[in-house]
């Protein structure tokens, strides 16, 4: 099978404001600081994949506009095979707030990346030839559903990050090989299956393993992500607590897309599910202690680094 991993979703330029707290409705609050920088899921996650040494191909769609650029350069800056559409509708954005305490808010308009439909013969062949298609939400569902069905019938190994959170249609989790949700996601994805009944009000460390089980039944493997609490693997071995990392954020966003590239990357190379998850937690906590989304993904270098000086993982304070 191919290591080759192929990511399609979705690319923004993330407009980022520095505030002392989150604004509330009809609050004004000065910003303490402003930057642009590439994002969106795909696009993150596809950066973090190649950062950690996979070969990683990237398809999205783009506008033809001055915001397309930078989202360009950060693409070929990272060695990424550029598959990306150029469409008439404007790049998509992001306005993105982040306080004090690390946390942030996303506001998305989508423009280009809602045109991301009808595969072309180059992408199904490119996700015939890929060994990992990496997936989110940020793209029509139509289309994430028919990318499936073409890696499912060319045995390339599907993994979805179900962000941001939706119900799915059972025929498209059937198709997925390892579903990547945090706990909010995990619960909305189970009450699609009709499990609601089932399910706890919040997802801890304590009972993400019984929600991860609920989840395989339509999925074969299952990662909950859990902030400072780690993340639960769910697989045909069981279920394994793997902790967070001892670190102080400044910025969370991107987190979740650095994760999930470099567990990929991590799958690629061999690791067995746990084994990545461990190697995407110490690059997750690696680009909370920096600013922005693609400027905070750590090179592989550094990753390895922090595994070696870090120790056993303990949780976030």
């Amino acid at each position: 099978m191919s290591s080759g991993i192929l990511v399609i979703g979705s690319a923004n330029l993330d407009l980022v404001y520095r505030v002392p707290r989150i604004p509330g409705p009809g609050e004004t609050l000065l910003a303490t600081g402003a930057t642009q920088n590439p994002g969106g899921k795909g696009n993150n996650q596809v950066i973090a994949a190649a950062r950690a040494g996979g070969h990683a191909t990237f398809i999205a769609a783009l506008g033809t506009d001055a915001a397309a650029a930078p989202i360009r350069d950060a693409l070929a800056g990272a060695h990424v095979v550029d598959l990306t559409r150029r469409v008439v509708e404007p790049t998509g954005t992001a306005l993105i707030t982040v306080d004090d305490a690390a946390e942030n808010t996303i506001v998305v308009n989508s423009g280009a990346n809602a045109t991301l439909i009808n595969l072309t013969a180059e992408e199904l062949g490119a996700i015939a030839h890929a060994g990992y298609l990496l997936m989110q939400l940020e793209t029509p569902v139509e289309t994430i559903s028919a990318a499936a069905a073409a890696a499912h019938a060319a045995g390339t190994i599907v993994v979805l990050n179900a962000a941001p959170a939706r119900e799915l249609p059972t025929a498209l989790l059937r198709l997925v090989d390892v579903l990547v949700v945090n706990e909010h996601e995990a619960l909305i994805v189970a009450a699609g299956l009709g499990a609601s009944a089932l399910l706890p009000a919040e997802v801890t460390a304590d009972n993400a393993a019984a929600v991860g089980n609920l989840l395989r039944s339509v999925v074969e493997s299952v990662v909950i992500t859990l902030g400072g609490d780690g993340s639960v693997v769910v697989d045909g071995d069981g279920d394994t607590l793997v902790p967070a990392e001892l670190v102080t954020a400044i910025d969370t966003t991107g987190a979740g897309d650095t994760l999930c590239g470099v567990l990929v990357a991590g799958l690629a190379e061999g690791m067995t599910l746990v084994e990545a998850v461990r190697f995407a937690t110490a690059a997750a906590a690696l680009s909370v202690q920096r600013v922005g989304a693609v400027p905070s993904i750590p090179l592989r270098a550094e990753i390895d680094a922090f595994r070696s000086a870090a120790g056993p993982a303990i949780p976030v304070a």
